[in-house]
């Protein structure tokens, strides 16, 4: 007879989300022997202390980890099983990305598309500090993939990228080194673009060819790079732009010492406190005095309140030494842009002020 405190397999199964015959297989693999076998009937008998190295085994599984690499980390500490579960991580998103670029290789010639048309000729460096500067604008949402892409426009006379997550809006425009053949519009996939940016920074010139399913990266002396196209609408940004209410105070701001006062903010939200003085930075609460930073104010006074992942990023892409911050009120959208140069431009969206926060 098992010992009272152990659980036939079909207990065992259900505990830990996998079959009888998973049990089986593992239990005669040595990777999860049972506590006990009855003799007679040939029966396996779990114990319960066996329930957390089963749920581990599931989920290494669900992961595709092999056998032999699962057996290793079940039995070693924990942060060397750190160090090797982030290293199959590593490797299954590099085998991803190489059978992505594969396949759009395989699909174009399957297809028999006829060869990209030119949308954009850049220099390699402009180009990968631009898509990293918008893409800092990008999120990852369920059931909203559009929200992690980049949007593309290409015209003969300049190409903007532009990307939002609804609180904020990156667009950058530039001018390429050729102009295009014809004018195109998409939305890419972010991470594609992300993935291809250390390739695409050691480049003299970039040629984006737009083809059906995406964009190709025509880059000389090394690997071309495939983006996808998302099928998602991007959002009416044009008309957002448009439709901005008129600036009610400006202030232009060095930009190093304003990611410092920042930077030493303890909290998730930063209030910006806007007079003839300057710029005071402070925390949500008015009991903090802040750091007040010199800058040229036009227009009223004005307080706002930003979270903070928010506004640094949007202050930390600015080109130049100085940034210039076009308020339209405590609840209006901000737009951010450095002070001499207009190829980038933020919109930031501020939160609401409670002074009693």
């Amino acid at each position: 007879m098992p010992n009272s405190g152990l659980m036939p397999i079909g207990v065992f199964a259900q505990r830990s989300g996998l079959t009888s015959s998973a049990l089986r297989f593992y239990a005669d693999s040595g990777l999860l022997p049972p506590a006990e076998v009855d003799p007679a009937s040939g029966y396996r008998y779990y114990g319960a202390d066996e329930v957390a190295r089963a749920i581990a085994l599931r989920q290494l599984r669900e992961i595709a980890m092999p056998l032999a690499a699962i057996e290793t980390v079940l039995d070693v500490g924990a942060d060397e099983a750190a160090r090797l579960l982030d290293e199959h991580v590593a490797k299954i998103v590099d085998d991803a990305a190489t059978a992505r670029q594969k396949a759009a290789v395989v699909k174009s010639a399957l297809g028999g598309h006829a060869p990209g048309v030119l949308i954009a000729m850049l220099k390699g460096p402009v180009l990968a500090d631009a898509v990293e500067q918008v893409l800092t604008a990008t999120a990852h949402e369920p059931g909203m993939a559009v929200l992690a892409g980049l949007h593309i426009e290409a015209s003969h006379q300049a190409i903007a990228l532009t990307a939002t997550d609804r609180y904020r809006l990156f667009t950058r425009t530039l001018m390429p080194a050729r102009p295009a053949e014809q004018t195109w519009v998409g939305t890419t996939d972010g991470d594609d673009l992300r993935a291809a940016v250390a390739t695409v920074r050691r480049s003299a010139l970039v040629r984006i060819e737009a083809v059906p399913h995406g964009i190709w990266l025509r880059i000389p002396e090394r690997e071309d790079r495939h983006c996808r196209l998302l099928s998602e609408d991007f959002p009416e940004h044009r008309l957002m732009l448009a439709s901005l209410g008129e600036i009610s105070t400006r202030a232009t701001v060095s930009k190093d010492l304003l990611l410092l006062a920042l930077e030493e903010l303890s909290g998730e939200h930063v209030a910006l406190h806007v007079s003839d003085h300057g710029v005071n930075v402070r925390p949500s609460n008015d009991e903090d005095p802040g750091v007040q930073l010199p800058a040229t104010v036009t227009g009223g006074a004005l307080q706002i309140r930003f979270e903070m992942t928010t506004l640094y990023p949007a202050v930390s892409t600015a080109i130049c030494p100085e940034v210039m911050l076009d308020l339209r009120g405590h609840d209006g959208p901000v737009t951010i842009r450095s002070a001499d140069r207009g190829d980038l431009t933020t919109l930031a969206m501020p939160v609401r002020f409670d002074h009693s926060a």
